[in-house]
């Protein structure tokens, strides 16, 4: 494929990722953060994210298979991930955060079961959506074209 074309594709997929809200304005501006001298800081950050999810992830299902669920442990693990998710402007994980947030002040088992699995799903999506948008940008390079910045 030609760099001209691998840099539409690349402004129209980074446009889908916006408007089906995977991502925010959070991300741009990590994007306006990398430059010439650390050409990779989104992908380390966004690596740092996906390492710090999983953990999380892994940590929230722990927790919630416990016979006597502490959740006040539940609810710092997911208000950490929601903090490394706005960090980077993963918006849907987010957006889980809240509904799971209530459900352990209510304290209810069950229903933070149904919020980590969507949480889970959210992130999954945007791991994989993010996946394919850092090898689109790797293939813009190595076809010798610049990454477009979008406004």
């Amino acid at each position: 494929m030609e760099v001209g074309q691998l840099q539409r594709s690349f402004v129209e997929y980074m446009a889908s990722l916006f408007r089906e809200g995977f991502l925010d304005a959070q991300f741009s501006q990590l994007q306006q953060l990398q430059d010439d001298s650390n050409p990779d800081f989104v992908v380390e950050v966004v690596s740092l994210f996906f390492e710090d999810s999983e953990r999380l992830l892994n940590d929230l299902t722990m927790a919630l298979d416990q016979p006597n669920v502490d959740f006040k442990q539940v609810d710092a693990h997911v208000h950490q991930l929601k903090g490394s998710s706005s960090s980077v402007g993963a918006q849907r994980v987010k957006n889980c955060c809240a509904p799971f947030r209530n459900c352990c002040e209510e304290q209810n088992t069950e229903t933070c079961l149904r919020c980590l699995q969507q949480i889970k799903q959210e992130y999954l999506l945007v791991k994989n959506k993010l996946q394919t948008l850092f090898e689109l940008e790797q293939q813009i390079v190595a076809a010798g074209g610049a990454i477009p910045m979008l406004q």
